[in-house]
C-alpha cells in the first residue's frame, strides 16, 4: 500500500465524519493501524480559505482554526509545496484537470509517490488513464 494524500473535499468529509466509500475507509483505517502518515497538501488550506471567502463553504470556525484542527488529527502530515511541484503541475502529461488546485495535488502525488483520496471525477478519470494513483472516496 502506498501512502495516501487527501484532496480538499476528502479532508472536509473526513473532518465532518461523513460516509466514505468502503475501499477508502479501509485504506484510511489500515494507514491508521500501521501508523502510516496520511498527507494533506498546503494547497488544501488555500482552497478552504478561498471557498470560505467566496461564501461557498461555511465552517463553524475560521479557516485558520479549521485547518489547524484538521492537522492535529493522528497521522496527518503536511506535504511540502516545493517549487518543483508547482512547476510540475504546469506540465502534467496528457489532459489533466484544469483546476490549479487539482493539478497541484496531482503533481504532489506524482512527486511523492502518493495515492490521492478523492471523489473528484476529473482526478479519478486522470488516474484511470494511468497518470496518477487515486482511490475513490
Amino acid at each position: 500500500m502506498t501512502d495516501l494524500l487527501l484532496d480538499t473535499c476528502a479532508a472536509l468529509w473526513i473532518s465532518e465524519s461523513a460516509a466514505l466509500a468502503q475501499a477508502a475507509e479501509d485504506a484510511l483505517d489500515r494507514a491508521a493501524d500501521q501508523g502510516a502518515p496520511i498527507f494533506v497538501s498546503p494547497i488544501t488550506a488555500w482552497e478552504i480559505g478561498l471557498l470560505t471567502a467566496r461564501n461557498k463553504l461555511s465552517l463553524p470556525m475560521s479557516p485558520q482554526n479549521w485547518f489547524a484542527r484538521l492537522m492535529r488529527a493522528p497521522n496527518l502530515r503536511l506535504t511540502e509545496l516545493a517549487p518543483v511541484i508547482l512547476l510540475d503541475s504546469c506540465f502534467l502529461p496528457a489532459r489533466p484537470p484544469r483546476d490549479p488546485s487539482d493539478r497541484i495535488i496531482i503533481a504532489t502525488a506524482r512527486a511523492l509517490d502518493l495515492t490521492i483520496v478523492t471523489r473528484d471525477r476529473l482526478i479519478l478519470g486522470y488516474a484511470e488513464a494511468g497518470h496518477v494513483r487515486a482511490l475513490a472516496c
